[in-house]
């Protein structure tokens, strides 16, 4: 079967059912590009419509998952909107109608840890460390986080993430049912593709059949809210805290808030 990547920081490969998309951009902690996103979403549109692909797979390397949002592409990219490469991304993601796997170690910064709750099964690596620096930049949740992330986790486990941005661990993510299990980073890829060999194995029709019976209780809810989210993030974007953020984090200072 034949999958095509339009960004060479985004791998694919597509065999035996299996659709495994690397992130490839590890020099750069795997932080992801508006090409990048735009990329996986027409990985995932390609895979969506293929009928040999039964399972998706979603991998980084041993060191690092994502780091999140390339800051510099949103600094100097065009001025977004709820359409923008990521949110693109996160509906196809969302939508995706076939059972989603994901291999996860090092940081999971962001959107590396938001695409999670749109995942099937996740396996992370005992490095693994999850942050959600949204406020800390100056933006907002985006990935139906608000949503999704009290239902988890509970509304004070939520806010302490998601208010403060402070990062949690592997086992923490145990705990409250974000991750399937905790493996050797080394082993964690290995261990995440078998299990989506286990998948693809199994019928499709009742894989799919399953997966939307499972999220059928919220699909409009969560589309609606990574909508919301997509126009508040663009409007937050556009303020003087995410621009202080920004310019900080490219200068290696901590940001200064003070009368914002």
């Amino acid at each position: 079967m034949t999958i095509q990547s339009s960004c060479d920081d985004i791998r694919v490969l597509a065999e035996a059912g299996i659709c495994t998309i690397t992130f490839n951009r590890v020099a750069k902690k795997n932080s992801l590009t508006g090409a990048m996103y735009l990329a996986l979403a027409g990985i995932l549109e390609q895979a969506a419509g293929s009928t040999e692909v039964r399972v998706v797979l979603f991998q980084g390397d041993a060191s690092v998952f994502t780091a999140g949002n390339d800051l510099g592409d949103f600094l100097h990219g065009p001025k977004p909107d709820e359409n923008a490469p990521p949110f693109q991304f996160l509906q196809a993601l969302a939508t995706f109608p076939k059972p989603i796997v994901a291999a996860v170690c090092g940081p999971a910064v962001g959107i590396g840890t938001t695409m999670l709750l749109h995942c099937d099964l996740v396996y992370a690596g005992d490095n693994a460390m999850f942050s959600l620096p949204f406020v800390n930049l100056g933006f907002c949740p985006e990935g139906a986080s608000s949503l999704l992330l009290p239902q988890l986790m509970g509304h004070q486990r939520a806010s302490e993430a998601l208010l403060l941005g402070d990062p949690f661990m592997a086992e923490a993510a145990l705990e409250v049912g974000l991750v399937n299990r905790v493996v050797p980073p080394t082993e964690c890829n290995t261990i995440a593709q078998a299990q989506a060999a286990k998948l693809a194995a199994k019928p499709l029709a009742s894989l799919m059949a399953s997966k939307r019976l499972l999220k059928s209780g919220q699909m409009a809810a969560v589309q609606s809210r990574i909508a919301e989210e997509g126009r508040v993030f663009a409007d937050l974007l556009q303020q003087p805290a995410a621009k202080e953020a920004m310019q900080a984090f490219m200068e290696k200072r901590k940001p200064n808030f003070s009368g914002l």
